[in-house]
């Protein structure tokens, strides 16, 4: 199998993934920091369902390109 075939079926399985889970990532910050005292927040951002879509069209045309090399 080519790489870019099983990068393409990769990328489809994690696109359906956050599609149908969702997904999310935190991020931290430092609100306030005097001497040994530091004050931070952490921010959860969830993962848009566009971006699933966008990685799962990446994985099929990934995957079409992997299909066609395969028969040239």
């Amino acid at each position: 199998m080519r790489p870019s075939f099983i990068a393409g079926i990769l990328l489809i399985v994690v696109g359906a993934f956050l599609f149908y889970r969702g997904g999310s990532f935190s991020t931290r910050e430092d609100v306030l920091k005097v001497g040994d005292l530091k004050v931070s927040t952490e921010e959860r951002h969830s993962i848009e369902p566009w971006v699933a879509g966008a990685v799962v069209a990446g994985g099929v045309v990934l995957l079409l390109a992997g299909a066609a090399k395969r028969k040239a």
